[in-house]
């Protein structure tokens, strides 16, 4: 009995030491940042599994101790109080401790919500995002240029993107840079990232919207500030412009391959952003003047 008894812990141990560690290699890209966004939302992660997992350790050491010290066993001492009613001390702690863990995880977190809101540069480069069945369109108003599925970033300059649909609500997520936010139809919601190392990010869609948003998939390519104007250089002399025709194609509820224009229909996108909520900017104009 007792070697089997040995064995089942042994086996539990090792099950919850494997569940522990799952994930954590450089696949689960949300604890390998690569911005100072992801970064913010890791620290946040790691604090509140910290003190998630004191609470839980003290609740097992609790009920450790009530069953070793209270079982019901012949010769056991422990004191048997019918009519015990209260216990000022503990009936303190039961309730202090989860509002000091709420205050604990609660502070951090309002303090870093409130500091992202704030884009830390007046002159971020603007990508107008598109959320389409099953695709997403990249355009960039400054440089006049738009590619599907895929995107550049310059390393260590802040991006604005400026999210809409023309679909049903979606989710756009790049899990090494940061959070996701909402693409929704008639409304453009902003979402600020920055890389700060060079690399090729997966981005999807983190919310269902139909059969097929599994594979509503794009890449997030960053690289150095000169790659970038010699790849949107290079899109400009080697590419075609969008015509309405090929707008009316991506807007067909199909999986698409990577595409680049060297230019797009005005009326893509929303002339004025709407539901405008990130700080530290002033109006940034769609269209180049």
């Amino acid at each position: 009995m007792a070697s089997g008894r040995q064995r089942l812990m042994k086996g539990l141990g090792l099950a919850v030491v494997g569940l522990s560690i799952a994930g954590c290699g450089s696949d689960y890209v949300v604890l390998h940042p690569a911005g100072p966004v992801a970064q913010s939302e890791l620290h946040l992660i790691v604090l509140s599994t910290v003190i998630v997992g004191v609470v839980i350790l003290l609740v097992w050491v609790l009920w450790a101790y009530v069953l070793l010290r209270f079982r019901d066993i012949p010769g056991n001492q422990a004191p048997y109080l019918p009519n015990w009613r209260h216990h000022r001390v503990l009936e303190i702690l039961v309730f202090a401790l989860p509002v000091v863990a709420l205050i604990a995880i609660g502070i951090p977190t309002v303090r870093k919500t409130y500091a992202l809101d704030h884009v830390p540069s007046h002159h971020p480069l603007v990508i107008d995002v598109t959320s389409l069945d099953y695709k997403w369109v990249f355009e960039y108003p400054r440089q006049h240029i738009a590619t599907v599925n895929y995107f550049y970033m310059p390393v260590g300059r802040p991006v604005l993107f400026q999210l809409t649909a023309n679909s049903p609500l979606t989710a756009f997520w790049v899990p090494n840079l940061g959070g996701m936010e909402y693409a929704m139809p008639n409304r453009v919601l902003p979402l600020w990232l920055e890389a700060t190392r060079h690399g090729v990010f997966l981005g999807r869609n983190s919310n269902f919207n139909g059969i097929d948003f599994w594979r509503m998939t794009f890449e997030a390519h960053a690289v150095s500030e000169l790659d970038f104007h010699a790849w949107v250089h290079r899109i400009q002399v080697t590419k075609p412009p969008m015509t309405h025709r090929d707008w009316r194609r991506l807007l067909h509820r199909s999986v698409t391959a990577p595409a680049a224009f060297s230019g797009y229909p005005a009326n893509t996108f929303p002339e004025r952003a709407t539901q405008f909520t990130v700080k530290g900017l002033h109006y940034i104009p769609t269209r180049e003047p």
